[in-house]
């Protein structure tokens, strides 16, 4: 509600919308900046202007009507449920099956027991950080802050290698890492989620459980939905109905993988890489490929553009608390040391991975951004004071990496590579 009048869904739908043309419209005539980048900092700037002016003027109530039109939006529901599914799957089209396999150990790797190891560090970091600051946060929520922050998010991750010029099989792998730790990073905050607000200790044999339903599950899912549509496109040719049909993948795929108790974001994942793959190469004709590419090409950037829009717009709803400046800014340094340690020593186990130097993990650690996953998971935390600290910290580590690393990223591996293509050599396994 703003103003006394009561928003419908459309009408926020409309909100947004209208804001990401204006502000997109100002980035690309102006400001010229990555699009993620440039909405992500109108968004904030617009926000902190918003801050001020309440500041400035005790009567105004515009700081108050853009929380309640925020917090009228159900993220969780609005991400995981719905935007995820048609971001993934938009994600995959573009990853090819032939480099994925190529760099297969190191997403096997990083998608797991990376994202694992990162929320142990990263849990244990912000529990010592809390207390030390004087918080009392559960242990529990430490761990529940690290589950969120640590899986990097294939929008922004895939928005950075557009910008860029790494091999062919590095991208595949920085993205296929990306779309995979996604659907794992969420089922593991689920458990710990669960853990927390149950009060209930944590069962490690339960927990591995229905971490191997879920993403077992979703993997087995999405190679049954991305089965049939292949199928199904490959006996026709019309580019309306075929397109229709990847509509209807994702939709319908999603829309079961709940009650089936599985995880989504990996079923979508593994539908996107069958369709991108053996679906474009062997069931499409080349109008249909156009079509196919251009119809998700087009959702990925509407989707993409409120997103990082939201992201800024969310300095209105982080409580104001000095302490919380330097809990964002102790977060950064965490989710750094964590996302360092949790490429590095997974990679280093290979012990025999062909890499071009150091730009793989330069590319992995600096190009591992956060982005919209984390903040939605955030604000779908119950309200207490648990939700505030870790909102605030999620969002300081979120708009660090989409302005600070993915506005660098491009210049930090041209300078790495000496100016030509960086990642050459690909990262594989020799077994």
């Amino acid at each position: 509600m703003i103003g006394g009048l009561s928003l419908t869904p459309f009408d926020a739908a409309a909100i947004l919308i209208v804001l990401a043309a204006v502000l997109g419209y100002v980035n690309f005539r102006f400001l010229r900046l990555p699009s993620s980048i440039g909405l992500t900092v109108m968004g904030a700037l617009a926000s902190l202007g918003v801050v001020l002016l309440d500041e400035l003027l005790p009567g105004s109530t515009v700081s108050h009507d853009i929380v309640q039109f925020i917090a009228g939006i159900d993220f969780h529901t609005t991400l995981m449920d719905g935007m995820l599914s048609f971001l993934l799957f938009a994600g995959a089209l573009h990853v090819s099956w032939t480099q994925l396999q190529r760099g297969r150990w190191a997403i096997l790797v990083l998608s797991t027991a990376g994202v694992l190891l990162s929320t142990l560090i990263v849990g244990l970091g912000f529990l010592g950080l809390t207390r030390l600051l004087g918080y009392a946060l559960p242990p529990i929520w430490c761990f529940v802050f690290g589950a969120l922050i640590s899986p990097t998010d294939p929008v922004s991750v895939m928005g950075v290698l557009k910008r860029t010029s790494v091999s062919p099989v590095l991208e595949a792998t920085v993205a296929g890492e990306s779309l995979f730790n996604d659907g794992v990073g969420v089922v593991v905050f689920a458990i710990l989620l669960a853990a927390a607000t149950s009060g209930a200790p944590l069962d490690p044999g339960h927990a591995a459980l229905l971490f191997v339903e879920e993403a077992g599950g979703g993997i087995l899912l999405g190679l049954a939905i991305g089965w049939i549509a292949f199928r199904a496109m490959r006996s026709i040719d019309d580019y309306k109905v075929e397109v229709l049909i990847s509509l209807a993948t994702v939709m319908g795929g999603y829309a079961v993988a709940s009650p089936l108790h599985v995880s989504g974001p990996v079923a979508m994942a593994v539908a996107g890489l069958i369709v991108g793959n053996a679906g474009v190469a062997h069931a499409m004709s080349e109008t249909t490929r156009d079509y196919l590419h251009k119809f998700w090409d087009l959702v990925d950037d509407i989707l993409n553009t409120v997103l990082f829009l939201l992201i800024g717009l969310e300095v209105v709803t982080v409580p104001r608390d000095a302490g919380l400046i330097l809990l964002g800014a102790g977060a950064i340094g965490l989710s750094l040391l964590a996302r360092s340690t949790s490429v590095l020593l997974p990679l280093s186990a290979f012990g025999r991975v062909r890499a071009a130097g150091r730009i793989v993990p330069v590319t992995l650690i600096w190009g591992g951004l956060r982005g919209g996953i984390s903040v939605a998971l955030a604000l779908g935390l119950p309200v207490g004071a648990e939700r505030n600290l870790i909102l605030a910290a999620t969002y300081a580590v979120v708009l660090f990496t989409v302005v600070v690393q993915g506005g660098t990223i491009a210049r930090v591996l041209q300078r790495m590579s000496g100016g030509g293509v960086a990642g050459d050599t690909p990262v594989e396994a020799r077994h």
